[in-house]
């Protein structure tokens, strides 16, 4: 048997192997775990998922990467878990906001900021504050924020203002309740005959759908809208484009709707494990 006593660390050296996850749950009484929605996807595709004893798992992090609530809620089903998704980047170190056991949690949310920690929404272009409920960049101030990049005077101009709010890069939304909700990240943006799509809407739908395991919505060029949404999929069985393209009409704006469908046997990620959208684009070749 393992004594816990709030020390025992297990370390993973690669996350992408979700063997040694699995074994890790098996020998280890684990109370908290942390990683990326791919991975939850990941673990729940293992043959071995449905034989883990998950009763002293207390809580589970989400972060790195937007939770899909298809997701959380099926890892919840299975786990008897809640997911909890938290929001940060390195110049945060780390954490900015977060869904905590006990505060309101809200799937879809990254919660409300962490003590200390000040958020508000601005415009993007002018960089002036925008009302609750109203969707812009994301800012954070607080004692865990870079003071600046070392040796890049111009990128910590271009990031940080003269009183201490550090530019995200991200869309999001402050509610009336305090609880913040990411968009999606403003270079992912889609730009189709002047509207503006967001990956993370389309990919949400994209999951509903039963064969879907993974995807990610880029834009391609196109000489009549600018941009067209264009899905790359991941699925567990053979579906046709037609079929997903109706689903997507059916759930979504017409505008919204991917165009152009590309099914792959498995999609680009970082180390640990998060979908790596730009080397999906045309220009990255």
């Amino acid at each position: 048997s393992v004594v816990l006593d709030g020390r025992l660390s297990i370390m993973i050296p690669d996350p992408r192997n979700t063997d040694s996850i699995i074994d890790a749950f098996k020998n280890y009484l684990v109370t908290a775990f942390s990683g990326v929605n791919t991975l939850f996807v990941s673990l729940m595709q293992h043959p071995e998922f449905d034989t883990v004893d998950f009763s002293s798992l207390k809580g589970v992090i989400a972060g790195g990467a937007a939770l899909v609530p298809e997701v959380a809620k099926e890892w919840e089903q299975r786990t008897g878990c809640h997911l909890y998704e938290g929001y940060g980047l390195s110049e945060t170190s780390a954490v900015g906001c977060c869904n905590l056991s006990g505060s309101g949690r809200q799937l879809g949310t990254v919660g409300r900021p962490v003590v200390g920690c000040e958020v508000r929404i601005v415009d993007a272009e002018d960089g002036n504050p925008l009302p609750a409920g109203a969707e812009g960049e994301l800012q954070i101030r607080g004692p865990q924020v870079l003071v600046g990049y070392w040796g890049n005077d111009e990128a910590t101009r271009k990031s940080l203002t003269e009183d201490g709010w550090f530019a995200t890069g991200d869309v999001a939304l402050i509610q009336e309740d305090g609880f913040v909700r990411i968009v999606d990240r403003l270079k992912d943006m889609i730009l189709v005959s002047g509207f503006n799509v967001y990956p993370n809407e389309v990919e949400s739908v994209l999951y509903e759908h039963p064969a879907v395991i993974e995807c990610a919505v880029i834009g391609e060029p196109s000489a009549n809208s600018g941009e067209l949404v264009k899905a790359v999929v991941v699925a567990e069985k053979e579906v046709p484009v037609e079929e997903l393209i109706e689903f997507c009409k059916e759930r979504l704006a017409g505008y919204k709707v991917p165009k152009l469908v590309e099914f792959r046997s498995e999609l680009p990620k970082s180390n640990v494990g998060k979908i790596l959208r730009r080397e999906l684009r045309p220009t990255s070749a």
